[in-house]
């Protein structure tokens, strides 16, 4: 237990500082890929039908969720068997791969360096980086608007969520998080060729995402009290607003965030040139501006080190209960 909670810290401590350089292979690139082999391999295997492909979709699911959970789980025994310390390094390694604070803070603070400069080419290629919707006409607005909701919504996706998980197992569960939600963000579209392979793969994440979301949500809550942001109006667009998207996930931590701004988030957005009609979250209590970007990212921070205090918390004293 004491060890599962040094390596939190310490993946937690190194993220921060390191973030994800480019330099260094990540593990998500080989689940990616994994996914990638899969998904080809398996259409080839089951019926184009429906049900077929929805059916591959399952299979590919398990075998990524296995693979992404036991090399992780296997390397770890073998590193235990040598030493616990081996084992201590190995995990906090793995730690800071599967959390995404610094690199989902790096990656929003381009849109705004970008958009300081008024290149909006520049500025939409950068927010393209981060967003899954088509960015060619996005104004600056629109840009500011996609980089807060991806900071909001992935809050929970890449900091609360798998640091839960990690909570939970370690880091073969935080594999196991990070492979659910790649496989959702590669796969679960609702447009053709992944509208019935990605279905399974789609739902599951929703699942997985169900109780982090609304932890993350409340965490956001504590986090934008303790910074002086309108916690009364985030706690009132919250319950209103809190479903206003097709995932029953993504408006929780959006909502919140909208409501501590100040802002009105979310709205039609195209994807793959198909445009999607989305509700609105939020009050346009002001115009959006690119300082909603550093905002949103220290409502990022603040999550995320509730989010770790919490989970400390709670493995310390499983620990001294048992």
């Amino acid at each position: 237990m004491i060890w599962s909670v040094m390596a939190l810290c310490v993946g937690f401590c190194i993220d921060l500082l390191v973030g994800d350089p480019h330099s260094i292979p990540h593990p998500v690139v080989l689940i990616g890929k994994w996914i990638s082999f899969c998904e080809k391999h398996l259409r080839r295997i089951f019926p184009k039908t429906e049900r077929g492909e929805k059916v591959a979709g399952g299979v590919l699911w398990i075998l990524v969720v296995t693979v992404s959970a036991g090399i992780p789980l296997g390397i770890l025994w073998l590193c235990h068997s040598i030493s616990p310390w081996l084992r201590l390094v190995a995990e906090s390694l793995m730690c800071w791969q599967i959390l995404a604070t610094k690199s989902l803070r790096d990656e929003s603070m381009k849109v705004y360096a970008a958009l300081q400069t008024g290149d909006l080419e520049k500025s939409r290629y950068a927010v393209s980086m981060i967003v899954g919707r088509d960015t060619d006409e996005l104004d600056a607005p629109a840009i500011t608007r996609a980089a807060v909701e991806t900071v909001a919504e992935n809050t929970s996706d890449g900091i609360v969520a798998p640091m839960l998980f990690l909570m939970l197992g370690g880091a073969p569960l935080g594999f196991f998080y990070k492979a659910v939600n790649t496989m959702d963000s590669m796969l679960g579209y609702v447009e053709p060729p992944y509208r019935n392979i990605g279905m399974f793969p789609a739902k599951m994440d929703d699942v997985m995402n169900f109780l982090p979301a609304r932890i993350s949500a409340f965490l956001m809550l504590g986090a934008g009290k303790l910074l002086g942001m309108d916690a009364k109006n985030g706690w009132k667009i919250f319950k209103r607003d809190r479903f206003n998207h097709a995932s029953p996930n993504s408006a929780q931590t959006e909502s919140v965030c909208a409501g501590l701004l100040g802002l009105r988030l979310a709205g039609d957005a195209c994807y793959h040139g198909v445009l999607h009609r989305k509700k609105y979250i939020g009050d346009p209590v002001r115009s959006i501006e690119i300082e909603d970007i550093p905002r949103a990212c220290q409502l990022l921070y603040g999550t995320a080190a509730l989010s770790l205090a919490a989970c400390v918390g709670v493995k310390l004293l499983f620990w001294a209960v048992i």
